[in-house]
C-alpha cells in the first residue's frame, strides 16, 4: 500500500514538473517574415536598445538590449561589448535571467552589473569580455538599481522599505486578511497600492562585497527616486564623492497627491547631514486648500530663491563647483516647462541658462569644461540636440526629421553618445562629434528589419487653424502608396495633454504598423503640444474642449482634401487624452468618422475627480473639483454629457491597473454606447496599467485595434 502511494506520488510530481514552462534564453530574434509589411509580431521582435556606457579606457564600450518573447510572454536583458576602433558589437550574456545597469570598474578592467540569477536581483561583477562573474551582494531583497562613487569606495543602492504613510500596517493575527485600512491620500500609485516605496541606501562597497549599509532616507515615509519613472538619473555623486544629491518630494497623503514640488537635497556622507538647495532655510510653505491648485506664494523671500514646482536630475558639475538640475517654475503644473537650472555651491546662487529656448529640456549632460551644457529639447515636431553655458547662450547642434536623446559625454570630451529616433526607425546609438557636429551610427540593432521591410513615407504638413494660425501635422503614407488610389484615413489624438507629437517611435501606437495596414494617418501638434511657444503649448489648461479639439478637426479636413484620401471612410484614435478626445470628438464630429477607438481615456471629468491618484492634475487642468466650479468648460462639456449624441462605432480599450484613470470610465462609456444601440467593443487588460506592456497582450492590443478599423473603414 506504502508502495503504490509513493509511485503515485512520484508520478504526481513528475506530471506536475512535466508542465512547468522551460525558462529559455531570449535573444536577437530575426523572424522570418512573410511580407516586406510591418506586422505585431516583427514589432515585438524587434531589440529596444537602453544603457550605453563607454569605458575609460576610451577604446570599448558597453550597452544593454531588451528582447521579448510572444510564447513566453516576458522581457529579457543581454550586455553587449562594444569596440570603439572596429565599430563591432559582441555578446557578453547569455544566461537566462536578464543582466542589466553596467558601470566599468577597476579603469575598465571589469564591469558592475545587475541579475536575478541567485533567485533575486543583486550585484554581480565581471571581467569586461564577459569571464570571471562574480555576485558581490547577497541581501534579503532585491536591489533595484544602483550609483556607484566616481572614487569606486561608495555605492547608493535603491531598495523597497515599507511605508504605512496611508495604509495601516496590517495585524500580525490576520495573515491572511487582504483588507486594508486606508487614512489618507498616496495609498495607490499609477499601477499599486503603496505599501513599499524605494530608498536610496549608503554603502561602502568592495568587490569582496558591501558593508556599513545605511538609509539616507531612514524613517522618511518620501520616495526617492520619485514614482512612478524615476531612475537613477534622481541622484548624482560629486566629484570627490563626498556628496550626494538627490531629488525627493518630501510629502504625504493630501499634499503629496495635490503638489508637484520637489526639490534637490545635497547628503553629507561624512557628517550625514541633508540639505535642500531649492529653497531657502527659513522657507514657509504656503497654507493651501485642498481642492484648488498649489500656486505659488511669496512668504518672506524671494521668488527667484524658492524652486516650487517639479525639480529634477541633478548633476555636479566635472570641477565640482556647480549642480545643474531640471526646473518647473510653478506648482501643481506636471506639463511647465522644463528649464535648467545652475547652481553655484559657493554662493548658493541659481541661474537658468535655457530661458531662450521656450521648451522643454528633456535630457542633459555637462561638458567637460564646467562651462558648457548639452541638452535636448523639442522644437516644431522635432528633439534636436543643443549646448549652452553659464552665459545662458543656447545653439543648435544636431539637424533633421528625428528625435534625440542624450546618453552621455565621451570620455574625452569631444563627442556626444546619443541615441536617435524616428517614426521610420527604433533607437540606435550614434557618435555626434562636437566640432563639426558629424554623426556615425554606432548600433545597428535592428537591421535586419529595416532591410527586410518597406515604410511609409512620413511628410511635415502645415494645416491653417480657425484662429489663422499655423499647425504642424505630420502624415504618414502606405507603403507602396499609390496617388491615384484611395485610402481609408486615421486622425491620430495625442496623450500626455502636453505631450511632444515629434518624431517618436512606438512599439504600440506606431504608425508605421498602421500605414503598412493599408491606412493614411495623420497627428497633428494641435494646441496644448510643446515645442511651439508657451501661449500655444498653455492653450489647452482648463479648456480641454476648446481650441485643441478644433485642431484636430482642422487636421483632417485638411487632409481629407486629397484625392487619394476616402473621406466616406475616416477613423479616430488616441490614448489617455488621446482617448478623452475620441470620447469627446464622438459627440461633436458631425459625420466626419465612421470608426473610434479609445484607449485608457476620461469619459466622465466628474467620475474623474474623484479617482484618480494625482490630485494635481484635476486642479491644474480641470480648474479644481466640479463642486468650486461647475460652469467650467472641463465639467460642463465633459463626454459623458454627449453620449446622447453618439452614432459612431467605438471600440474602447482599458487597462484594469490603470489607477490614474481607472478602467471604470472605459466600461462607463462602452455600456452607454451599448445602450444607445451603438456598435461598441470593450477590450479589459486586467494585468496592465496605463500602457501594454506583455507582449501577447500587446499582438491582442493590434489584432483588436486593426480588426475593429478593418471593419468598419475598409470597403
Amino acid at each position: 500500500m506504502k508502495k503504490n502511494l509513493w509511485i503515485a506520488l512520484f508520478l504526481t510530481i513528475s506530471t506536475t514538473m512535466a508542465k512547468e514552462p522551460t525558462e529559455t534564453f531570449i535573444g536577437r530574434n530575426n523572424l522570418k517574415l512573410n511580407s516586406d509589411l510591418m506586422t505585431p509580431e516583427a514589432l515585438w521582435a524587434m531589440g529596444r536598445i537602453n544603457a550605453f556606457v563607454q569605458s575609460p579606457n576610451e577604446k570599448d564600450a558597453i550597452y544593454g538590449v531588451t528582447y521579448y518573447s510572444v510564447s513566453q510572454n516576458k522581457s529579457h536583458t543581454v550586455l553587449y561589448a562594444y569596440d570603439m576602433n572596429q565599430k563591432e558589437s559582441k555578446q557578453l550574456t547569455t544566461d537566462v535571467k536578464s543582466e542589466n545597469t553596467p558601470t566599468y570598474i577597476n579603469n575598465g578592467k571589469q564591469v558592475l552589473y545587475l541579475s536575478s540569477k541567485s533567485g533575486s536581483n543583486q550585484l554581480w561583477c565581471m571581467n569586461a569580455d564577459g569571464t570571471g562573474r562574480q555576485q558581490i551582494t547577497n541581501l534579503e531583497d532585491d536591489i533595484e538599481d544602483y550609483l556607484l562613487s566616481p572614487d569606486e569606495k561608495k555605492i547608493i543602492l535603491i531598495r523597497e522599505v515599507d511605508t504605512y504613510a496611508s495604509i495601516d500596517k496590517k495585524y500580525d493575527d490576520l495573515p491572511k486578511a487582504s483588507g486594508m485600512v486606508i487614512n489618507d491620500m498616496n495609498y495607490k500609485h499609477w499601477d499599486h497600492f503603496v505599501t513599499t516605496i524605494p530608498h536610496p541606501f549608503l554603502a561602502d562597497f568592495s568587490l569582496n562585497g558591501i558593508s556599513n549599509i545605511t538609509d539616507i532616507l531612514n524613517n522618511e515615509p518620501y520616495e526617492c527616486p520619485m514614482l512612478p519613472f524615476g531612475g537613477t538619473e534622481q541622484l548624482a555623486w560629486s566629484p570627490d564623492s563626498k556628496l550626494i544629491a538627490y531629488t525627493c518630494r518630501k510629502k504625504t497623503g493630501v499634499k503629496y497627491a495635490s503638489s508637484t514640488d520637489s526639490d534637490i537635497y545635497i547628503y553629507n556622507t561624512q557628517t550625514g547631514k541633508t540639505t535642500n538647495i531649492c529653497k531657502p532655510a527659513n522657507y514657509i510653505a504656503p497654507e493651501t486648500d485642498d481642492t484648488k491648485s498649489y500656486q505659488y506664494q511669496e512668504v518672506n523671500q524671494q521668488k527667484e530663491d524658492c524652486n516650487v514646482g517639479y525639480d529634477t536630475n541633478p548633476a555636479f558639475s566635472p570641477d565640482g563647483q556647480y549642480i545643474a538640475w531640471q526646473s518647473m517654475e510653478r506648482d501643481g503644473y506636471e506639463s511647465d516647462r522644463n528649464r535648467l537650472c545652475i547652481y553655484t555651491i559657493a554662493s548658493g546662487k541659481k541661474q537658468y541658462v535655457t530661458e531662450s529656448f521656450e521648451s522643454n529640456v528633456d535630457t542633459y549632460c555637462w561638458g567637460n569644461d564646467s562651462k558648457t551644457l548639452y541638452f535636448t529639447g523639442v522644437w516644431h515636431g522635432t528633439t534636436m540636440v543643443y549646448s549652452t553655458n553659464l552665459k545662458a547662450q543656447v545653439k543648435k547642434l544636431t539637424e533633421g526629421i528625428f528625435d534625440y536623446s542624450i546618453v552621455s559625454l565621451a570620455k574625452d570630451g569631444k563627442s556626444l553618445f546619443v541615441k536617435r529616433h524616428s517614426m521610420s526607425q527604433a533607437d540606435e546609438v550614434y557618435q555626434l562629434l562636437l566640432k563639426d557636429k558629424s554623426l556615425k551610427q554606432l548600433t545597428f540593432e535592428n537591421k535586419y528589419f529595416y532591410d527586410n521591410l518597406t515604410f511609409g513615407k512620413v511628410q511635415e504638413r502645415w494645416i491653417k487653424t480657425i484662429d489663422n494660425k499655423q499647425e504642424l501635422a505630420w502624415v504618414i503614407y502606405p507603403p507602396h502608396f499609390d496617388p491615384n488610389k484611395k485610402y481609408p484615413a486615421l486622425l491620430f489624438c495625442e496623450g500626455g495633454p502636453q505631450s511632444p507629437v515629434s518624431q517618436f517611435w512606438s512599439y504600440r501606437w506606431n504608425f508605421q504598423i498602421m500605414a503598412a495596414n493599408g491606412y493614411i494617418v495623420i497627428a497633428p501638434n494641435r494646441r496644448g503640444l510643446p515645442g511651439f511657444g508657451m501661449e500655444w503649448l498653455e492653450e489647452i489648461s482648463g479648456d480641454y474642449a476648446g481650441l485643441c479639439m478644433k485642431d484636430y478637426l482642422s487636421a483632417i479636413d485638411d487632409l481629407a482634401k486629397e484625392p487619394y484620401v476616402d473621406k466616406e471612410h475616416l477613423g479616430c484614435v488616441g490614448a489617455s487624452f488621446g482617448g478623452y478626445s475620441v470620447y469627446w470628438l464622438a459627440g461633436h464630429h458631425e459625420k466626419r468618422f465612421k470608426a473610434f477607438i479609445a484607449h485608457d481615456g476620461i469619459f466622465n471629468f466628474h467620475q474623474q475627480w474623484g479617482e484618480t491618484e494625482e490630485m494635481w492634475f484635476p486642479n491644474w487642468d480641470l480648474g479644481g473639483a466640479p463642486w468650486n466650479n461647475p460652469s467650467n468648460n472641463a465639467y460642463s462639456d465633459s463626454p459623458h454629457l454627449s453620449v446622447h449624441k453618439w452614432d459612431t462605432p467605438i471600440l474602447c480599450i482599458h487597462g484594469m491597473k490603470d489607477y490614474r484613470i481607472l478602467n471604470s470610465q472605459g466600461e462607463s462609456a462602452f455600456v452607454e454606447a451599448r445602450m444607445r444601440g451603438i456598435p461598441a467593443q470593450l477590450l479589459l487588460l486586467p494585468d496592465e496599467n496605463h500602457w501594454v506592456l506583455k507582449p501577447q497582450n500587446g499582438i491582442l492590443w493590434q489584432r483588436t485595434f486593426f480588426n475593429w478599423l478593418d471593419r468598419w473603414l475598409k470597403k
